[in-house]
């Protein structure tokens, strides 16, 4: 399975929220989840650690010209946030499985998407 975690999983994951294992394959980011979750004013030095080895570890995908057309056609037609629009086009143009939890993603055409559970609170 390929597919790319959008930003709010990837904060899940480290956070120890999510609810299921991610399934095994193997996974990329677009460039946007990186700068959002490095740009996050409140990161501490032990949250900044983890995700530079995480993205270490990952695929990032970068705005080529495919993804950029994409995304505008994307924010164009379903009025979306450009980060959003990006990530998404990140997805479609890698044929990759997008798992997030934005309810506003499902209805793209040619996007796959997947929400993951989240732990209860006891």
């Amino acid at each position: 399975m390929k597919a790319v975690l959008d930003t709010n999983i990837v904060i899940y994951l480290q956070k120890g929220l999510l609810g299921e294992a991610l399934p095994t394959g193997q996974y990329a980011i677009s460039i946007i989840t990186e700068m959002e979750l490095l740009s996050f004013p409140g990161l501490n030095p032990s949250q900044k650690e983890w995700l530079d080895r995480f993205i270490a570890d990952m695929n990032v995908i970068g705005i080529e010209h495919e993804v950029k057309r994409r995304a505008i056609e994307i924010r164009r037609d379903y009025r979306m946030r450009l980060p959003d629009a990006i990530i998404a086009a990140s997805a479609i143009t890698t044929d990759a499985l997008l798992f997030t939890n934005d309810q506003r993603m499902p209805g793209i055409p040619n996007l796959q998407v997947r929400a993951l559970s989240l732990r209860q609170e006891r």
